[in-house]
């Protein structure tokens, strides 16, 4: 009796580049809360939640720890970059 081999679902190589940008760019959103005239902020890494929920809910399981270091990454980087909302109460 033969047994039956399952292919493992193989992604195109465009497919991987997007998937890494859309977890660099989720990583990259801060919301910047300002209190006025106050010289301090509180930041909330909302896009690095966001991206961890996709990652973890992913179809295709292979590369999840990548993920995650472009996530991280991209959120340390962005800390100190002018990216991500501000709101101001």
């Amino acid at each position: 009796m033969k047994k039956k081999t399952h292919k493992k679902p193989v992604e195109k190589d465009s497919v991987y580049i997007c998937k890494l940008l859309l977890y660099f760019l989720l990583g990259s959103i801060w919301l910047k809360i300002d209190h006025g005239g106050l010289p301090y902020f509180v930041p909330l890494p909302i896009g690095f939640a966001i991206g961890l929920l996709f990652a973890t809910h992913e179809h295709f399981r292979i590369d999840r720890k990548i993920e995650y270091a472009i996530l991280v990454a991209s959120m340390f980087v962005s800390y100190w970059l002018p990216v991500g909302l501000v709101v101001i109460f």
